[in-house]
């Protein structure tokens, strides 16, 4: 792997991270932002903004689910959010910086999502489910190129 695609390759996982990890903040932020507020009313607006049915069944059954959520399960949401934002935005910024200890970060983190995302897509198929599990396999495939190539390199003998 040539030393300017493998800088390349890691640029683009790390902008990749960072705009995921961005996404999730404001996603976190939105969810926050339903604390102290009736859901339901909320989404029954939007349902009507939108016209979508309100006898449709999905949405009957969506609107009794959010009857069922309390502050604390958006506190709790809004924060695993966060902080999984967080953890992307380290690898994110560690990548983009060509930092070692960031694609080991990267390697581990999602490969042990790995198995979570294979389940979500054989027992709920989705196209964007599939497409995650797709690049989050190339991306550590990619990664374990790069620390294998650098390991190498690292302990050849000098010419």
């Amino acid at each position: 792997m040539h030393p300017h695609t493998e800088e390349r390759g890691l640029l683009w996982i790390g902008g990749f991270k960072l705009l995921m990890g961005l996404l999730l903040a404001v996603v976190a932020t939105g969810v926050l932002s339903f604390v102290h507020s009736d859901v339901v009313a909320i989404a029954e607006h939007w349902v009507e903004v939108l016209h979508f049915d309100p006898e449709n069944r999905h949405i009957t059954d969506l609107l009794e689910n959010l009857g069922l959520v309390e502050d604390r399960h958006l506190q709790q949401l809004g924060g695993v959010t966060f902080l999984y934002a967080g953890l992307l935005l380290t690898e994110g910024v560690g990548l983009m910086k060509k930092k070692r200890w960031a694609e080991y970060l990267t390697v581990v983190v999602t490969a042990s999502l790995i198995p979570i995302e294979l389940y979500e897509v054989i027992v709920r198929f989705g196209f964007g489910k599939l497409l995650l599990l797709i690049v989050n396999v190339w991306i550590v495939w990619y990664l374990i190129l790069v620390l294998r190539r650098q390991n190498t390199a690292r302990l050849s003998p000098l010419p």
